[in-house]
Order: structure tokens, then sequence, then C-alpha cells
């Protein structure tokens, strides 16, 4: 696996921790930024070692935003390629074949936001802020904003955040449901390597079969999503994984997993 330029990759004990590094800019997304991204992911995405994926942007910020020196100077054809782009990553990353942890500190706010919400389960410091605050830049959320936020916290406060560009500290973040934990700044990374390792532990095939019923519900009828679910759940009786799951089970051990 080569170096890149704006990303550090690390791989240990089934978990992959993808560290943002672009720290003069705090981690400001640009096409470059995402096109490794996205080469990445393809990388660990065949990397059967590699069970679940934290991702984050170090221990000051998550990710401030897209990066405006940038865009203040685009033609709109070229921020159109340029949010296709986003959206190609953010969308390979929702429906990655493995589970996603988003650990936030600091700013996660306009592209930092929506790339949170990309990501399956989100855990944040106690320093972090989040926001989407595009409005007051005289543009709206394009990297997906518009669209995940309210289906992770409800129209109503998507509404609010949007159309307000306000930012919200952790506390209210968490009781709105954009994050499932809060926790001081030195232990977080301890938390999302704790709670990589349990996911790491559930059958790989069943995880992501969990995960693809989720996105296809969130997107379809509630009975198109029943059936779809009823399909995958019988399909899962013809893999390894669920006999070893449920003999592991009456015989009151462990499961050991396979993916098979």
């Amino acid at each position: 696996m080569r170096e890149f330029k704006n990303l550090i990759y690390q791989n240990e004990d089934n978990i992959g921790i993808i560290t943002l590094n672009r720290p003069k800019v705090l981690n400001a997304t640009n096409s470059e930024l995402l096109k490794e991204l996205a080469e990445l992911l393809d990388e660990i995405s065949g990397d059967d070692k590699v069970r679940a994926l934290i991702l984050t942007g170090g221990e000051k910020v998550f990710v401030a935003g897209g990066d405006i020196q940038f865009m203040s100077q685009a033609a709109p054809l070229e921020m159109e390629k340029f949010i296709a782009l986003g959206h190609k990553v953010y969308d390979r990353i929702a429906n990655f074949n493995k589970p996603v942890i988003a650990a936030i500190f600091g700013m996660a706010l306009g592209g930092g936001c929506e790339l949170a919400l990309a990501c399956d389960i989100r855990i944040a410091a106690d320093n972090a802020k989040f926001g989407q605050p595009e409005i007051n830049l005289g543009i709206i959320p394009g990297a997906g904003g518009t669209q995940r936020l309210s289906r992770v916290v409800g129209p109503g406060w998507a509404n609010y955040l949007i159309m307000t560009g306000r930012i919200i500290k952790a506390d209210l973040a968490l009781k709105i449901g954009l994050v499932t934990e809060i926790l001081p700044a030195g232990q977080l990374m301890t938390r999302a390597r704790e709670l990589a390792l349990e996911l790491a532990a559930k059958s790989p095939v069943a995880m992501r079969l969990a995960k693809s019923c989720i996105n296809n519900g969130a997107n379809s009828s509630l009975s198109s999503g029943l059936l779809y679910e009823q399909k995958v759940w019988a399909l899962l009786f013809a893999t390894e994984d669920q006999k070893e799951g449920m003999n592991a089970f009456l015989e009151k051990r462990k499961p050991e997993f396979k993916g098979k």
C-alpha cells in the first residue's frame, strides 16, 4: 500500500484507522484528498483482514469544511465535478462493506459534518462542534447534508441547522442523535478502538448485509424494505457464519466467524 499525502493509514487487530492529514488547513477537503480517500477505501475494501474501520481527523479537528480558498475561485462546472466526487466518496463510505466509525475531535463543519454523516456510527470528544454553515457563504450543503442530516436527526433539526448555519456543541449533538457517545478527548480513540474491536468480532457477512438492509430501507417504502430484509435473513442461513454463531450459542462459547 502506497503512502498518501493527505491521509495516514494504520492496520491493527483487524481494525483499519484512517486519519485525515491536512493540518495546515484543518483537514479541509479538496479534490486531492477525496481522490486519495477513494483509492484507500478501495484497497481496504478488498482486505479481508480488516473487519472494521475508524475514520478520524486527529486529536485537534475532524474536518473544518471544504477548502474555501479552492472553491472561491472555481467555476460552476468545476464545482459540480468536485461535489460529484464528494458524493461518490461519501456514498462509498455509507455503502462500505465494513462498519465505519467516525471518531470526532474538534470541528466537524460543512463537508466535515457530511463526512461524519456518511459513517455508520459517530462518537465525539467533548470538544467537538458540528454544523452546516454553508448558508452563511451563500451556498447550501452539497455533499449530502440536505439529505443525510434529516435522516439522522429528523427534518426539524436538519432545517434548523441548515437554515440558520449555526454550530452546535457535542452535548446538543448527542441530544438530537447526531452522535451516540461523548467522551473526554483523551479517551476517544481508546473507545473508538474498543467499539471497532467489538464490531470486528461479529460475522462480516451478517454485518455487511445488515448494513445493506438499513441503507436499502432508508431509500424505499416500508413494505419494500421488509421484503428485502426477509430475503437477506433467509440468505444468511446458507452461510457458515450462521451455523457457527448458533452452534457457539448452544455450546456456550464465543463464535469464531470467518465471513463465509
